[in-house]
């Protein structure tokens, strides 16, 4: 079902001064696909979700789900939340504590006045779909966090919505549950082909969950693509830096050649990927993530895209260490690998792909 959103806006007050929460967003979410809303807090993606539910009363614009139009301020129309067809996932689950995990998923059907015949059907299917077979009489409040999560999610499908949204569902697990929900929670969208929205300001929910990602700033889409065209080209510095650690090395656009181009930098020469056709003599920025920095052997030769710089810190991260090397004037994150016989003080040559580096206009 896909979801259309045309010029929508909405404004809050404080103490006398506008908000702008939304600012004219124009997006469309496609059908059967896993659309996030990515960015900081405060940029605006909670809003433009609770719009979409109909918690939120735009101030301009229109919502179309499956092309019908459920908010339009030029044309007066107002669907209430309960007839868009949706199902949605909080961020606190918002389980009944003083339900057991039967009751809790069976609750829409029963507001409804669904035959108790078919509520028992559907309520079985979406728990053994969602692995909590055998859980029916549990009381919610001795279920695991990651347990209480699927009981939301469950909730939310029994009554087939048409679109599922989510609320940065996963905020309140530990890394580790996070981490494997994450991996349960992309299976089951996937098997259940509809469309789901998700909003979060994790970087890495957002890049493994995704099929697309919006990222929002200031009540904007900045950019939308995929995971991988949003972390290996993205067209804009904000979104580069935002969605992981980047090093952003500044200068001059020397010369053009097919889809690359060189960058006279502060750190030197740097050939690399010029999606974004910056022409030369304009002032742009080399972006390399801090993985794709390659540390040079000892005695290597040197060629294109290589330079020397001096260690200026290792910290142990656990799997590997994060290192910082200066060159010129320019520091530089990286990842050390702990077999790498480096410490802090050395002279090291360094190696950046001119395939792993997307030069961004400043």
């Amino acid at each position: 079902m896909e979801i259309s959103i045309k010029g929508l806006t909405r404004d809050f007050y404080s103490q006398g001064k506008r908000i702008r929460a939304l600012d004219h967003v124009d997006l469309t979410i496609p059908a059967n696909q896993i659309f996030t809303l990515l960015g900081p807090s405060g940029c605006g993606k909670t809003t433009l979700l609770r719009c979409i539910v109909g918690l939120e009363m735009p101030d301009e614009g229109e919502i179309s789900i499956g092309g019908e139009v459920v908010w339009s301020r030029e044309r007066n129309i107002f669907l209430p939340p309960e007839k868009r067809g949706l199902g949605m996932v909080f961020q606190t689950y918002a389980i009944w504590p003083h339900m057991n995990v039967f009751d809790n998923v069976a609750y829409p059907l029963q507001n409804r006045k669904v035959p108790r015949q078919e509520i028992r059907n559907r309520v079985a299917k979406v728990l053994r779909f969602v692995q909590l077979e055998g859980f029916e009489k549990r009381a919610a409040t001795d279920l695991s966090g990651g347990q209480q999560q699927r009981v939301a999610l469950a909730r939310a499908l029994v009554a087939e919505p048409k679109v599922i949204l989510f609320d940065e569902p996963l905020s309140n697990l530990d890394a580790k549950l996070r981490e494997s929900t994450r991996k349960e929670l992309r299976r089951f969208l996937t098997e259940l082909n509809i469309t789901a929205v998700y909003v979060t300001h994790d970087r890495l929910e957002a890049l493994t969950l995704s099929d697309q990602i919006a990222v929002m700033r200031s009540g904007r889409i900045v950019e939308i693509g995929d995971p991988k065209k949003i972390y290996f080209n993205s067209d804009h510095r904000f979104v580069a830096d935002f969605i992981g650690r980047a090093n952003l090395v500044p200068g001059k656009v020397r010369s053009v050649e097919n889809s690359h181009a060189v960058l006279d930098s502060t750190v030197g020469p740097i050939i690399a990927l010029n999606s974004q056709g910056i022409s030369a003599g304009c002032e742009a920025m080399a972006c390399v993530r801090p993985e794709f920095i390659k540390i040079l052997p000892a005695g290597a030769a040197e060629g294109s895209n290589c330079f020397r710089g001096k260690v200026e810190s290792l910290l142990f991260i656990g799997e590997s260490y994060e290192g910082e090397v200066r060159i010129g004037e320019t520091l530089l994150t990286l990842v050390v690998e702990p077999a790498a016989d480096i410490r802090e003080g050395d002279e090291i040559g360094v190696f950046f792909h001119p395939d792993h580096c997307f030069l961004l206009s400043e």
